[in-house]
């Protein structure tokens, strides 16, 4: 994962090397996704679940969970299997979206997508496998060094997030939107505020848990992932129009294909590409208190709306 030409220089981060630090973490990422799932009896489930965890993609949400942690007084070791985990619970959610009674796409990270390659019932259950081994890792894989009421709420930060109260509730609303012309921006943002930012907000929040914040220090997190989240929201239904099938690694066109209702189908794209950027600023704002610290993190919310796919 390098951050591309797009990205724009701040006074936050121009004396940070983001390529380098996102490289750096990336391999950390994979060697420890790799090694998280061997491949055993039956080979088949085990076979699926690595498919598509390990079919590359930029790792912004673990990344996100090793910086915060590491921003705050942590270490890798101790937020790496949360780290996994939160991709893990991502990864899940790609293979259920792609799924036919879903999104139907046959592509993902310009892979074909699980259930094109195993079938939609292996494809259920290596979404469901995944799940409920990320909780297990979480339990299982963090140090002992590590306050056990911290890993506690770390499980119920994780499961909050994804449930109805969190991303499953956002992909209801989502399905249950489609095809209708006078969807509000009320219903838009709790849709992505739940499916997307939720699990976004987790990565950092649980970063910030296991290194032991203060309640004050939580919240900043919190408002920081919940600006980013939107913000990638927003810059993920721009380039469903402006980028094609080789930049996205999926198909390109979906959002007017279902006739779902988008920030540029309300604002426009080029006041989408402002809200989203006012976000980014509000988010790295929250970070101020860190100082040099929250380079890291700053520099990821520049990178998440300059991307270009």
């Amino acid at each position: 994962m390098v951050a591309t030409d797009k990205f724009k220089k701040t006074p936050q981060t121009d004396k940070f090397n983001l390529s380098a630090y996102l490289k750096e973490r990336q391999q950390l990422c994979e060697i420890a996704l790799d090694r998280s799932i061997p491949v055993v009896y039956p080979e088949t489930i085990y076979e699926s679940m690595r498919y598509s965890l390990l079919a590359g993609g930029k790792r912004v949400r673990p990344i996100l969970c090793l910086a915060t942690c590491e921003m705050t007084g942590g270490t890798i070791e101790m937020a790496m299997p949360t780290a996994c985990a939160v991709e893990m619970i991502h990864t899940m959610s790609l293979i259920h979206d792609d799924l036919p009674a879903m999104d139907n796409d046959d592509y993902r990270r310009g892979k074909l997508t699980n259930h094109k390659i195993y079938g939609e019932d292996i494809a259920i259950l290596a979404g469901d496998g995944l799940l409920a081994y990320a909780f297990e890792f979480v339990a299982t894989q963090t140090p002992q060094s590590v306050p056990r009421d911290r890993v506690l709420h770390v499980v119920a930060r994780l499961g909050r997030a994804l449930g109805a109260a969190g991303l499953v509730g956002g992909q209801v609303v989502d399905l249950q939107s489609e095809g209708k012309a006078d969807i509000s921006l009320e219903t838009l943002n709790f849709i992505h505020n739940h499916k997307t930012a939720a699990l976004l907000e987790a990565c950092v929040v649980c970063g910030g848990i296991l290194s032991g914040v203060s309640a004050e220090d939580l919240q900043k997190l919190t408002r920081y992932a919940q600006n980013i989240g939107l913000a990638f929201q927003i810059i993920d239904d721009i380039l469903d129009i402006t980028a094609t099938q080789e930049e996205l690694g999926k198909t390109a066109g979906k959002d007017l294909k279902a006739q779902k209702v988008t920030y540029p189908s309300l604002w426009g794209i080029d006041e989408s590409r402002i809200k989203a950027q006012q976000l980014i600023e509000a988010a790295c704002a929250e970070l101020d208190s860190f100082g040099d610290k929250a380079q890291a993190l700053k520099a990821i919310a520049h990178f998440i709306v300059n991307r270009s796919n």
